[in-house]
This record gives structure tokens, C-alpha cells and sequence, in this order.
């Protein structure tokens, strides 16, 4: 396969705040909502387990990147070490998440920037979209760059709604062991949803070719610091305003609860996760696209610019043209593209152990590839898929 993808250099401080800004999108803000009949615990209990179950996926790719002479994307390492039909699938399920997600960022950016600045919605989203193109089309190191810079600030804003929350003279930590577990099933399928950086791996690899060693601690300490954020916002929303008092975006919780000033900079925080996950997930279609069909994005720059168009133009196109069928076929497609994210990274570590070019220099300690961990991960997520359909085509009651 030949290598299109050139390595471009990024610190480790930016292979983590990739990951970071890829898995904080605007399901951080919703997760309070979606938990609000099982409750703070059960969410925190899902937070961890598939929080480590997703870094054992995302550090079974890095082991393979390590393996592999050439700088290949999810695509290109299932072609390599699982073949044609496991390709497209990855492939197939890179796309579709990638487009399920952007579409969202698309319209959720429109309906922020007119609550925040009273614009037309549709101006909002082509303002959002500006930036969000700008940096794919300067390509990795500089969306490594961004990624610090914007993530720091979002942990800025962060820290100070959670202190603030903390010290309000309403604050009641007792709301955190309201709830029933017997909700739990409904928070895990959103959980999932959150945790979606393992696309990134393969374009961290690149841009840490110069020190391979650092890759596994990068992804560790960006699943590490993720966890931590998305247990805070929720942990301050249900503590400020109790279970049956919170709203469906945590912004409006936060405004309403903190006053005026909380509500902006939760809408600014929403806005700017947006666009690091935007750029996460983009960043990686775009080379992905470019991996599968061996476009030189990083030599030809008309070549860069029409990959761009691919990755950016249609979501933009179909967040506002009331394809409302189209997004719920997107939620399907999604289901199992998660199916297929969990699975198939297991099949390429294993494929690369057997036939992979270049010896590693870290690989995954024996534990963590067993196949008993294996069959778990696969079976947690095959049942999320069909809880998932069941849910989706009312033949299980609506957050259970």
C-alpha cells in the first residue's frame, strides 16, 4: 500500500489535548441530562469501565501503528492485517461516525451562536465553519496546535463553573446518591458516544513518530484527563439543581442556576468543544480518506483542499436540509460502526503480532490482548447495539 501520509511532528502535550478535544464534544454537556433517572452514581461507574475499555481498544492501535513501517490510518491498518472486507468496514465506520458527528456540530453551532449572539442560525454554522475548515486544510501540526491551545481554555472555563458550583449556598452533594441503578443500561449507550477518540490514534502515531515511546502514555493521560472532565460537569449540575432540575443541555442548568455570566461561558465552553472535536474527527476522516484511496494530501495541495470539501461540505449541506430520515439512518449505521470500532482494532493488533514490519517499541502487556477481555468487549457492545435498535424502534420504553 503506498504511504501517502508523511509524519509531522507534534509534542506529547498535543497528543494529549487531541484526544482531549476530539472526546469533548457536546456530549459532555447532555450526559447530566441522560443519567437523570439512574443518576450520578451508575454514570461515574460507566465512565470508568468504559472508560478503560476504550483506551484497551485505542492502545491495541497503537501497538499496531508500532508495528507498521508506514504511517496508516484505521483503514489501512484492518487492509493490512485483517483484509479487503475488514478494511471497508473500518472504513465504511470511520465514515459514517465521522458524518453522524459533524452533521451535529454543524446545526449544534448554528443553535449556539444564536443563543449566544441572537444570529441567524445558518450564518452561525458557516461562522463555526470557517475555523473548522481552516485548520483541516493546514493539516496536523497545526491541528495539534489548535487542540492545546483551545482545550486549555475550555479547562479554564471549566475550572471556574465547577468552582463556582461548588462554593453556591444552594449546592447539595447529597443530590449525587439520588437515582436507581436499574437505568443504568441507557447512560452506558451514551457513554460510548462520549469516548470516540480512538480515530485519532493512528494520526498521534504520526505525529510522535520522533518519540514512539510517548504514544501509550499520550493516549493514557488524554483518556485520563476526559474522564475527569466529563465526571465534573455532571457532578456539578446534579449537585446544583438535583435530578428532576436538570435541563437537557447542561448550558441552560448553569445559567439559570449561577446566573447570566455561567450561561455564556457554558455556551462558549459548548461552542469550543464543538470545534476540537470537529477537528479530532474531521482530521481523521481526511486521512482516512486520503489512506484508502492513496491521495497525496500532504504534497498536493489541490489534492488537499478537494479531500477538505469531501470532509466538510456535505455535513454542513445536510444539517440544514431537513433530511430528518437521514440522520435517524445515521444513528443506526452508528450503532454498528461502534460494533465495528470495538471489535476490529483486537483483529488488527492480533495481525500485526503475526505479520507486522518493524519491531515496536512499546507493545500492549499480555493481559490486556487476552481473549477473555476480548469476548467482554465484544459482547458489552453488541448488546449496547441491539439495546440501541430496540430503544430507537419503541420496543423498549424511551430512557428505559
Amino acid at each position: 500500500m503506498s504511504n501517502v501520509l508523511k509524519a509531522e511532528k507534534i509534542t506529547f502535550a498535543e497528543g494529549v489535548f487531541m484526544i482531549v478535544g476530539t472526546n469533548i464534544g457536546a456530549g459532555i454537556l447532555s450526559v447530566s441530562y441522560a443519567a437523570r433517572k439512574a443518576g450520578y452514581l451508575p454514570l461515574l461507574f460507566w465512565l470508568v469501565v468504559v472508560g478503560i475499555i476504550t483506551t484497551f481498544t485505542m492502545l491495541y492501535v497503537a501497538e499496531a501503528t508500532l508495528r507498521t513501517q508506514q504511517h496508516e490510518q484505521l483503514s489501512g491498518l484492518a487492509k493490512r492485517y485483517v483484509g479487503g472486507v475488514g478494511s471497508w468496514l473500518m472504513f465504511a465506520s470511520v465514515t459514517v461516525n465521522a458524518l453522524g458527528a459533524l452533521i451535529a456540530y454543524m446545526s449544534g453551532s448554528g443553535d449556539l451562536m444564536h443563543s449566544l449572539f441572537g444570529i441567524d442560525k445558518r450564518l452561525g454554522s458557516v461562522l463555526f465553519f470557517i475555523p473548522a475548515a481552516l485548520i483541516l486544510i493546514l493539516g496536523l501540526k497545526a491541528l495539534g496546535r489548535s487542540e492545546k491551545v483551545i482545550t486549555s481554555l475550555m479547562i479554564v472555563m471549566l475550572a471556574v463553573l465547577v468552582g463556582a458550583t461548588m462554593l453556591f449556598p444552594t449546592t447539595d452533594f447529597s443530590h449525587l446518591l439520588e437515582g436507581n441503578w436499574v437505568y443504568m443500561v441507557p447512560v452506558f449507550n451514551l457513554v460510548v458516544f462520549i469516548y470516540c477518540a480512538q480515530y485519532i490514534v493512528p494520526e498521534m502515531a504520526r505525529g510522535l513518530s520522533h518519540t514512539p515511546r510517548k504514544l501509550p502514555r499520550a493516549i493514557i493521560a488524554g483518556m485520563f484527563t476526559t474522564f475527569v472532565l466529563i465526571a465534573l460537569v455532571p457532578l456539578s449540575v446534579i449537585s446544583l439543581n438535583g435530578l428532576e432540575n436538570v435541563s437537557q443541555v447542561a448550558t441552560i442548568s448553569w445559567g439559570r442556576a449561577l446566573g447570566s455570566w455561567a450561561f455564556f461561558m457554558a455556551n462558549g465552553f459548548a461552542l469550543c468543544a464543538m470545534l476540537t472535536s470537529y477537528w479530532g474527527i474531521g482530521g481523521s476522516f481526511l486521512s482516512n480518506i486520503a489512506d484508502r484511496f492513496a491521495l497525496p494530501i500532504d504534497t498536493n495541495l489541490k489534492v488537499r483542499l478537494a479531500a477538505v470539501a469531501v470532509v466538510v461540505v456535505p455535513p454542513f449541506a445536510l444539517a440544514y436540509s431537513g433530511m430528518v430520515g437521514f440522520v435517524d439512518a445515521l444513528y443506526f449505521v452508528g450503532v454498528f460502526s461502534g460494533v465495528v470500532l470495538s471489535i476490529v482494532p483486537y483483529l488488527i493488533v492480533r495481525g500485526a503480532r503475526l505479520n507486522g514490519n518493524k519491531a515496536p517499541e512499546w507493545q500492549c502487556p499480555l493481559w490486556m490482548t487476552h481473549p477473555l477481555i476480548y469476548i467482554s468487549i465484544f459482547l458489552l457492545y453488541s448488546s449496547s447495539a441491539v439495546y440501541a435498535v430496540l430503544a430507537k424502534l419503541d420496543l423498549l420504553p424511551s430512557g428505559w
